[in-house]
């Protein structure tokens, strides 16, 4: 069986002379992910190379980034070595889940639909901004993205498995 991998994070750059490195964090849960001790795994786009196993040394917030200090990688020179590298996960860490919880891979590329049935596009992101996420839909007739906020007055179903997504529109989200 194939394992399937998900991305979690994109090295952006270096931080320090200790090895620490600027992430651009593109995952759900990030305290869980980049927690001290967990293992991640660094892979550079488009090599044929096996992902590198790491274990998270220290995790800690940085404007729109979060600044990664991981065991193997003790210095700026390793961790230069690994600049546009993505960081990975597989599908055996992602766990399971509440009710009405979704993995960030689920939601995005589903289709979403007013509850009168019209499509309204597919989601193309997912936006945490504080208190709940937001799905950043491309319009199927153009023009503005339409930010869906995730509460129970605007999402009405989810179906992962057929990736679709019901909303009630209410005024004011399709301007």
């Amino acid at each position: 069986m194939i394992m399937e991998w998900f991305n979690v994070g994109k090295i952006v750059n270096t931080h320090g002379i200790r090895g620490e490195m600027k992430v651009l964090s593109v995952t759900d849960f990030e305290e869980e992910r980049f927690a001290a001790g967990e293992t991640l795994y660094l892979v550079m786009e488009n090599a044929a190379q096996e992902p590198m196993p790491v274990t998270v040394r220290h995790c800690r917030r940085h404007k729109q980034f979060i600044l990664v200090a991981v065991e193997e990688i003790s210095s700026i020179e390793e961790a230069e070595k690994w600049k546009n590298a993505l960081i990975q996960i597989p599908e055996t860490q992602l766990g399971e889940l509440e009710e009405d919880e979704y993995y960030y891979h689920e939601i995005i590329g589903c289709a979403v639909y007013s509850e009168a049935g019209e499509p309204l596009g597919e989601v193309k992101e997912v936006l945490s901004p504080g208190a709940n996420d937001v799905w950043v839909v491309d319009p199927a007739q153009g023009g503005n993205d339409i930010l869906v906020p995730y509460i129970d007055d605007i999402v009405k179903q989810v179906n992962v498995k057929e990736k679709i997504i019901v909303i009630h529109v209410m005024e004011g989200l399709l301007s």
